[in-house]
């Protein structure tokens, strides 16, 4: 059985698919027109020509009137036995075939009763019977199909296969998977066929992806058997094995869940309305290889071949605005001059060959995605920065006990420089610390990857590489923009241009790779800092991968910032005051709708702590990353209640604000004498001999500066 019929000819309810008197209706009104559910051989043809050898012995369940077992017939598989409910239907298959297919028989048998001998067949194939008794979990129903699939086990020999096409319902493949994992037999789900377009066919068709059970029957074995669960995501694809039958349930339900997004897709035209993202796992490993997001620009105005287009996002730059932010990739979108753009990020981890290749391997998976308007000869182009994919090498790999999984990556920027990152694998896309590579040190790791790639060695393996020495790190540079602005900020220290020969304190909380800190120390001579991290990790990879060291003016604590400020905050006699108090500390809680600072850095008791660190003149400098308007109105109001002046930046393109909070109204500045100080100290700065970042301009970073 296969395809839903005409309207006339579909059941009132589902039941009545287990109802030998329903077929016998069905196929009197039918008629002798072949009935192919979920699909026809030539749809089949390669499954099955995988699983069953010519030779076989076959016995067909609930065969109906389809011409599957004809058309097996016509191509050598001879030895072929068909069983249904229906007498009408089997006094219609033995008419049709008596003279033309001789060696072919049908017999009117149920299944659940049959009459073979013990291991009569190797193979018993069921194309939609399960699904068509399996119509409920009632516990009359589930006593047929326990009887159905006891009779199947009951004439297949040792090493053979239960194959059965079905739309893998939940209810249908939780009873598959559970009935034949208990008996010890192999289970494997094989995905054989998307729902087709039902307006290019004569019948509806279905818009659920088709999938194959192929249950192999193993020898008992005494005890407790392992148990084998296999899924091959695509026809021709290898099997992935998993790990449980609850694994197995997930990753067809996921298979489904992508094919019912595509029918969508290609329904919506350039009109979805919305961003749309997927994943795309490697058919080898079950591991995610490609993230796609589709954007639709309907305010496109149509052209012949502007329908589509695919745009692989360079390694190591999907974390950048325009490519990592659903506004970035509209903008893209619409700058690109496409209805619909389906931007690629590669996942690190992954091995890549280059841009044709990759080409090559979606090219099948995006043409689901494509509108339906679009004419079928007509290519999908695809688009990249430069032309090429980029370049990633993951340097470390490793799990802290309270950050969880990270990576220390370099990758190649737009200007071809290279840079070192800190990636927090729960935040794939977020970068944590980034630090600009020397060009001698840029150089020599290009020269260190042609020669690996010589020697055909993964470049994700590169821990027995010796750690990239301290001194490669461009130290004059900052990556990050909401560091630049919390730097400028220093600018409210007033008398910038005696800034460099004065002592300054400063207490900066959150490490990461130490760039913040690490600048301070090296452009402010007499500047002495306190920095506090709560991971312990986290310091050895800014030593070893960042540059950063402690010295007689920098050390580090090993503390959590909330402790450390209270115990400081509430010590007997003479508290330290610092002039600058700095807070760039992301929150491990991706439920709360702020994710830097934790919430409890900003509750109105511990800002009344951090107050009282500061000196008179002092500042108190936060990133701030806050989705939630209402929770952030609440932070910015606990600030003003404890610091009276506060002046709020926005990071352009980016969710972070950073906020400078000082003691007394008096200290306000207007925005002319705050852009005027700010060149006075990076004038200051730029005196000869100091290393400097000619890019970064201090006034720039305070141009858009407002008191809250």
């Amino acid at each position: 059985m296969a395809g839903a019929g005409s309207a006339g000819l579909l059941p009132k309810s589902s039941r009545d698919f287990g109802s030998a008197d329903y077929w016998e209706k069905f196929f009197q009104l039918r008629g002798k027109k072949a009935f192919e559910w979920y699909g026809s051989y030539l749809d089949l043809c390669g499954l099955l020509h995988k699983y069953i050898r010519p030779r076989e012995k076959v016995l067909v369940i609930g065969c109906g009137n389809s011409e599957l077992s004809e058309q097996l017939y016509d191509v050598g598989y001879q030895d072929i036995v068909n069983i249904d409910i229906s007498e009408v239907v089997i006094r219609q298959m033995k008419e049709r075939n008596a003279s033309r297919r001789p060696r072919m028989s049908f017999l009117k048998m149920d299944m659940t009763q049959m009459e073979f001998p013990d291991a009569s067949f190797q193979v018993v194939l069921d194309k939609g019977t399960l699904d068509a008794v399996l119509t409920g979990e009632e516990e009359e129903t589930l006593q047929l199909v326990d009887r159905m699939l006891a009779e199947v086990g009951r004439v297949l020999q040792v090493g053979g296969r239960y194959l059965c096409i079905s739309l893998a319902q939940a209810h249908i493949l939780k009873k598959a998977v559970g009935h034949f994992s208990r008996e010890g037999w192999m289970v494997r789900v094989h995905q054989v066929a998307h729902g087709r377009d039902p307006a290019s066919e004569a019948e509806p068709q279905f818009s659920l992806p088709v999938f194959a059970f192929i249950m192999t029957k193993f020898r008992p074995v005494p005890g407790a058997a392992p148990q084998i669960f296999e899924l091959c995501a695509q026809e021709q694809g290898q099997p992935v094995r998993l790990d449980s039958a609850e694994r197995l349930v997930a990753a067809v339900r996921e298979q489904q869940q992508h094919a019912w997004l595509c029918g969508q897709l290609r329904a919506a035209g350039a009109g979805l309305g919305r961003s749309v993202s997927l994943d795309l796992c490697s058919g080898h490993t079950g591991e995610p290889r490609y993230t796609l997001h589709v954007v639709d620009s309907p305010s496109v105005k149509p052209a012949r071949d502007n329908h589509c287009a695919i745009f692989i996002i360079p390694q190591g730059r999907e974390t950048e605005w325009l490519f990592g932010t659903e506004e970035g990739r509209k903008q893209l979108a619409a700058s690109a001059g496409f209805r619909r753009l389906i931007t690629v990020s590669l996942h690190r981890g992954q091995q890549y060959d280059g841009m044709d290749s990759i080409q090559a391997e979606l090219s099948a998976s995006v043409m689901e995605l494509v509108p339906a308007r679009m004419p079928s000869q007509q290519k999908v182009p695809f688009l990249s920065v430069g032309g090429d994919i980029g370049v990633r090498t993951v340097q470390h790999q490793a799990c802290s006990p309270l950050s969880g999984e990270y990576v220390i990556e370099d990758v190649q920027g737009d200007d071809r420089r290279f840079f070192r990152r800190l990636i927090f694998l729960s935040s794939r896309n977020v970068v944590q610390s980034e630090a600009r590579l020397l060009k001698d040190a840029s150089h020599r790791a290009q020269k260190k990857r042609k020669k690996e790639k010589k020697k055909q060695r993964s470049t994700n393996a590169s821990e027995d590489l010796p750690p990239a020495p301290g001194q490669s790190i461009d130290k004059s540079y900052l990556c990050c923009e909401h560091h630049k602005a919390m730097i400028a900020g220093l600018t409210l220290l007033r008398n910038p241009e005696r800034l460099l020969d004065s002592p300054l304190a400063l207490l900066v909380v959150g490490l990461g790779g130490g760039s913040l800190p690490l600048f301070v120390h090296d452009h402010f001579p007499k500047s002495c800092l306190d920095a506090v991290e709560i991971d312990p990790s986290m310091l050895e990879v800014a030593t070893r991968w960042f540059g950063f060291s402690q010295s007689d003016r920098m050390r580090v604590h090993i503390a959590d910032g909330l402790d450390y400020i209270t115990s400081l905050a509430g010590a007997e006699g003479a508290r330290p005051a610092y002039d600058v108090v700095m807070f760039d500390v992301d929150s491990k809680d991706p439920a709360v709708g702020m994710s830097c600072p934790p919430p409890a850095f900003v509750e109105l008791s511990f800002l009344q702590k951090v107050r009282s660190l500061l000196t008179p003149e002092g500042v108190f400098i936060l990133n701030l990353v806050c989705r939630d308007s209402a929770l952030k109105e609440s932070v910015l109001a606990d600030l003003k209640a404890v610091f009276p002046l506060l002046y709020v930046r926005r990071i352009e393109g980016e969710v972070n604000e950073i906020l400078f909070c000082q003691l007394s109204p008096a200290q306000k500045l207007a925005t002319p004498e705050l852009l005027d100080m700010a060149q006075t100290l990076e004038r200051t700065l730029k005196r000869p001999g100091r290393g400097w970042d000619d890019s970064y301009v201090l006034s720039d970073m305070l141009k858009t500066v407002k008191i809250v």
